[in-house]
């Protein structure tokens, strides 16, 4: 099988290098976890794919320090409007050009292979954090003490094998970690042929507009994205009757898009069908084995939170399997991975499933009803991002599985880069913990109203004292009185062996 006798140990075996395994190497090497990256393919793929993300994601690049990184190759969204076949506004979904709670702005677009860049090139910061391309993993067996991960080495058809504690699968809607696992998938209907057309224009083309456009038009429904620099993507459904192989053809694509640009106007970078699934895993996990992203749901793009709801999947997961790990903490607590993130990532996949069914103008009402109606204005979508499903948060507490906002301390510094990937307690007086040695010996980090007018503001305004926040950000537990503050602290003990590496 391989030269040496005994296989390489490490913590975690993640199998997939793209934006969201390549996002979990780095909590994890944040958290100090000995991590493997295993990639079958030799590079990034080079052609667009996932074209936006939200400022939850930002936060969490953020937390991994690479933001900075990040930032110049993004532009931000003005939002999606929806129009009908005669160029009417159904349906307004900008977006504030302000900053959000969480810090940053609300929609960003961006590159998919200049991201995978950035995330890829940050796991070299982390000497414990092993990536390797080009292995093709095809055998997973598990026992009580952990999981032997066989692999071959494509580039010298070389079969090696390795032990892990755990094995994360970031593998995609083909997962063959999902298969180890044995899940099958919860089917939520939603299942089009869309070609998708991503070009470079040639000329300055401003007309086209910064919004994103869904045309609900009954003959052709067709989407057209702005994206970074020179691009610009259209996505144009495939009508029953049509072949996936003759309409992505030039003469064809060109047709298509006739009604926008031609060939004098850009270059097609890429033009192919694909079906846009609404899919999620029933299984997340078994045992030691694990799913995130695509391996676990797959959704229709029209939300743009197909790699959002993965992102969200790593910054659940990381600090857990941390915990597990160097902390000592039950592996029960992985327990509360799919009960907090599926409900949250069902919930995207509904709303992108109605927003479907009125850019095909098959259900135009269920997608209205999903916006706010206003008197001779087209409706107005808000998106308010779900809560996380039952786990950690006791559901009859102020801000349970809700966001804890971002808040800009004192020196101009942000929060989250204070408390690291790690949990934090806000605190509206600093006093009330002085008379509480057991807070001090979990070594917990403190955030309060001297540190942050903003977070005495917050707590007022939801009627608490204190809040417990997660390394994902997400509300651990509140306190609405003294009693409960003690409780509070007694729920943390458990947590202290989690610290920040950062």
């Amino acid at each position: 099988m391989q030269d040496n006798a005994t296989p390489e140990n490490f913590d975690v075996v993640i199998v997939g290098r793209g934006p969201v395994g390549a996002t979990l190497a780095n909590l994890l090497g944040l958290c100090g976890v000995r991590t493997l990256v295993l990639e079958r393919e030799a590079r990034a793929y080079h052609l667009p794919r996932a074209v936006h993300f939200d400022d939850e994601c930002m936060r969490v690049f953020q937390t991994i320090g690479l933001a900075d990184a990040i930032l110049p190759h993004v532009i931000l969204s003005p939002g999606m409007l929806f129009l009908d076949a005669d160029g009417r506004m159904l349906l307004d979904w900008s977006r504030p050009q302000t900053l959000t709670p969480m810090g940053w702005h609300l929609s960003y677009r961006f590159h998919q292979p200049e991201l995978e860049d950035v995330l890829i090139g940050g796991l070299s910061r982390w000497p414990h954090v092993a990536l390797r391309n080009r292995c093709d993993v095809f055998a997973l067996d598990q026992d009580e003490r952990g999981v032997r991960v066989r692999y071959e080495d494509l580039s010298n058809g070389k079969l090696t094998e390795v032990h892990a504690a755990y094995v994360i699968g970031c593998d995609g809607a083909r997962s063959l970690v999902r298969r180890f696992i044995g899940s099958g998938m919860d089917d939520l209907g939603f299942h089009e042929r869309w070609l998708v057309i991503d070009v470079l224009l040639k000329r300055a083309r401003d007309d086209l507009g910064d919004y994103s456009l869904q045309h609900c038009d009954p003959a052709r429904p067709a989407t057209y994205v702005r994206g970074t620099g020179t691009r610009r993507r259209w996505e144009i459904t495939v009508l029953p009757d049509e072949d996936s192989q003759e309409v992505a053809q030039p003469a064809k694509v060109w047709n298509l898009l006739s009604r926008w640009i031609t060939p004098d106007d850009a270059e097609i970078e890429r033009a192919a069908v694909y079906t846009f699934h609404s899919a999620i895993a029933q299984q997340w996990r078994n045992g030691r084995l694990l799913l995130a992203g695509d391996s676990a749901h797959q959704t229709p793009p029209f939300l743009g939170q197909g790699m959002c709801a993965g992102i969200r999947d790593a910054a659940n997961l990381a600090w857990k399997l941390d915990a597990i790990i160097r902390g000592g903490a039950s592996s029960e607590l992985l327990d509360t991975y799919q009960s907090e993130r599926l409900p949250h990532v069902r919930e995207f996949i509904e709303l992108a499933i109605r927003l479907g069914g009125l850019i095909n103008t098959k259900a135009i009402e269920a997608g209205l009803a999903a916006g706010e109606p206003r008197e001779n204005a087209p409706v107005k979508l808000e998106v308010k991002k779900p809560l996380l499903g039952p786990g950690l948060a006791p559901c009859d507490l102020p801000l349970a599985g809700d966001l804890a906002p971002q808040f800009e301390l004192r020196d101009g510094s942000r929060s989250d880069d204070q408390v690291g990937y790690s949990h934090v307690l806000f605190v509206a007086n600093a006093a009330a913990l002085s008379l509480r040695p057991a807070l001090v010996q979990t070594g917990l980090k403190i955030l309060n109203s001297d540190d942050a007018p903003a977070i005495g503001d917050w707590l007022r305004k939801h009627d608490i004292i204190a809040a417990l926040v997660r390394p994902d950000r997400y509300v651990r537990g509140t306190a609405r009185n003294e009693a409960e503050l003690d409780q509070l602290i007694a729920a943390i003990q458990p947590l202290a062996c989690v610290p920040s590496a950062a």
